[in-house]
């Protein structure tokens, strides 16, 4: 189907949950007035509520439409072969994602998500890449601080090394630096579901060194020290002291899957390795948080302790209010080091950072997202990509839209 000839630009599918609603404002805000869009769920007297609010927001651009969708294979065709783009905001997605995402891949609509289940989007790999390519539907998943933060800083570094030095990467760590943010429902939900969807089979597939990757990735030898295996702490030249990151867990095998898709050893390098930390005030901080985390991911693994977390935490469609989220800030930074025998060589730095709450810049990373793949001519064809795969343009509208991107050259 003919693009030019569908009724919506973007259609937001489950514009009425936390981040479904963040981005519905974010496109009344931020995007062109003449951009033909639409909002749509389950709930009409909700989604006509979100319509009237996004109209106070500003009156000048055109008001959404609103489409009424159900999840079921049906409904999701028929509001997919409407649209140019499809958001999916509906989650957890291992539950409710592959509607959507089935549509898209069958029906030639350009696809973006927020998840950040890897062993959801592994089988989402391999039930609909074929139809993806076959039906030009560029898809997108974990577009929002899953994980495009992550893969967009380690895609500049390289790009950096590349045109300077010509040469490929040997390394990137990237340091989530800091975030104020408090999680919202719809997020603990999806932590709590992971173990829930899949065996432990399926999470390890997925997790394994590129197991996401179109193909094989180089097998480099793990460099960490046994400080950092067993502790956690990494002192990183120009990062400081690190510590484990939750995030790393979603974000690494995106940051792989680039590694592939983007030509492997021809961009990133054959000896290319990634990986994320987090930043930590000292020491004894760097290791609390490293076995917190592990502590914690090993309660979540039993089924009662999960059930009654569940019962403590925001529940799905709730999350911080605009009040908590003007004091929030996201920033990464990364280091990398370029494959070369040259003593000391220059390393890139990169630096990103975004003044609001994560779950707004996620709805930022989308919208811009969505825009870029109308109106930048990317040179891809049908399939499922990863942020990394928007490139430059893409960066380049993150930034003007507060995602501030700073870059340099360390030398000694």
């Amino acid at each position: 189907m003919s693009t030019a000839s569908r009724q919506y630009d973007i259609v937001v599918f489950g514009a009425t949950g936390y981040t479904g609603k963040l981005t519905a404002e974010q496109i009344a805000l931020k995007l062109p007035t003449d951009l033909k869009w639409a909002i749509a769920g389950r709930s009409a007297s909700k989604l006509e509520a979100l319509a009237k609010e996004c109209k106070t927001l500003n009156s000048d651009r055109i008001q959404p439409e609103i489409e009424i969708c159900n999840l079921n294979d049906t409904e999701l065709s028929a509001l997919a072969k409407k649209t140019t783009v499809l958001i999916a905001a509906v989650g957890p997605y291992a539950l409710y994602g592959e509607y959507a995402f089935k549509a898209c891949a069958e029906n030639g609509t350009h696809y973006l998500d927020v998840t950040g289940e890897v062993p959801y989007v592994a089988e989402m790999i391999k039930k609909y890449e074929k139809a993806a390519k076959a039906s030009g539907a560029i898809m997108i998943p974990q577009i929002g601080l899953d994980s495009a933060p992550a893969d967009l800083v380690t895609w500049t570094l390289v790009d950096m090394i590349r045109k300077r030095l010509s040469v490929p990467t040997a390394e990137v760590i990237v340091s989530l630096h800091d975030i104020k943010s408090k999680a919202s429902g719809g997020t603990l939900s999806t932590v709590f579901n992971i173990m829930d969807s899949f065996t432990m089979k399926q999470i390890g597939a997925a997790h394994a060194p590129y197991g996401i990757s179109p193909i094989p990735g180089p097998k480099v030898k793990d460099n960490r020290s046994l400080i950092t295996k067993f502790f956690g702490i990494r002192a990183v030249r120009d990062l400081g002291i690190l510590t484990t990151s939750l995030g790393a867990v979603a974000d690494v095998p995106i940051v792989q899957r680039s590694w592939g898709l983007l030509g492997g050893n021809k961009f990133y390098g054959p000896n290319f390795h990634v990986y994320e930390y987090m930043k930590a005030r000292n020491h004894l901080s760097a290791v609390m948080i490293h076995f917190a985390l592990a502590f914690g991911s090993i309660m979540l693994a039993i089924p009662f302790i999960r059930s009654i977390a569940r019962k403590l935490v925001y529940q799905p469609g709730d999350g911080p209010t605009k009040e908590e989220s003007e004091k929030y800030r996201l920033e990464y930074r990364g280091i990398g080091t370029p494959d070369t025998t040259t003593p000391n060589p220059p390393r890139a730095f990169c630096k990103a950072a975004y003044e609001g709450s994560a779950y707004e810049f996620t709805a930022v990373s989308l919208i811009q997202a969505a825009l870029s793949i109308l109106k930048d001519e990317h040179d891809l064809s049908g399939g499922i990509y990863t942020p990394a795969c928007l490139g430059q343009k893409f960066i380049d509208r993150l930034d003007s839209a507060g995602f501030k991107f700073e870059k340099k050259f360390f030398e000694d």
